[in-house]
């Protein structure tokens, strides 16, 4: 009878063992490597590099800043915006503000730019600029709050000319406006007194007198 000789299973896992021994001993003395981050997935590949055209790109202010040359462009820009040259009247306003920063008349010209074409978002930022930069000033407070009055917004409008009038009570337009913002605002009261101000100052304004009137106040 021929009689195969049988392997127990011990004996196959043994030899198993001995294999894979043999085969790590080869791979380490042949010099390979084995890089087991590799086989991580989301490592290395998938990380952006950062190259010339991806990196961020600053420039100086300091190097660029001229406010002497600031102040002709915004110059020039205002002579272009009274020519109807908006674009052009844009771009040196741009230029203007890149060359002096804190040019609050510049801010506040391309305000008005933006104001007269109905961008008013725009001409509020503007506006908000120029006042930062020089408090205490009604005219960006004024042109603030005709924006904040063509939105809608009456109650940001009468917080500003609040401000505006305490700063410049001699200014009739700053009157005016503050009665239009009170009146829509529904208090008649602060509207009255803000045309009759406006009265005295322009006694013969007949828009202040009919907002007196119409808010139940005396035109004189």
């Amino acid at each position: 009878m021929d009689r195969r000789p049988t392997t127990s299973p011990s004996c196959i896992g043994k030899r198993g063992c001995i294999v894979l021994a043999l085969l790590l001993t080869g791979l380490s003395t042949s010099g390979c490597s084995f890089n087991l981050a590799s086989l991580t997935p989301g490592t290395d590949k998938d990380e952006p590099k950062a190259t010339a055209s991806t990196a961020p790109q600053t420039r100086s202010l300091a190097a660029k800043s001229d406010p002497q040359e600031a102040k002709v462009q915004a110059a020039r820009g205002a002579s272009l915006a009274q020519a109807g040259q908006s674009e052009e009247a844009l771009v040196a306003f741009n230029t203007a503000i890149d060359l002096d920063p804190y040019s609050a008349q510049a801010f506040y010209q391309r305000g008005q730019l933006y104001q007269t074409e109905k961008r008013y978002e725009y001409a509020i930022a503007d506006f908000t600029s120029a006042n930062g930069l020089t408090p205490q000033q009604a005219d960006p407070l004024l042109s603030r709050a005709q924006c904040y009055l063509a939105l809608g917004k009456n109650q940001e409008a009468a917080a500003d000319l609040d401000e505006a009038s305490s700063v410049a009570p001699g200014n009739v337009q700053v009157w005016m406006a503050r009665g239009a913002a009170y009146e829509k605002l529904g208090n008649r009261e602060k509207a009255a007194d803000s045309f009759g101000r406006a009265v005295l100052l322009r006694p013969n304004d007949n828009a202040a007198r009919n907002g007196v009137v119409r808010n139940g106040g005396k035109a004189g």
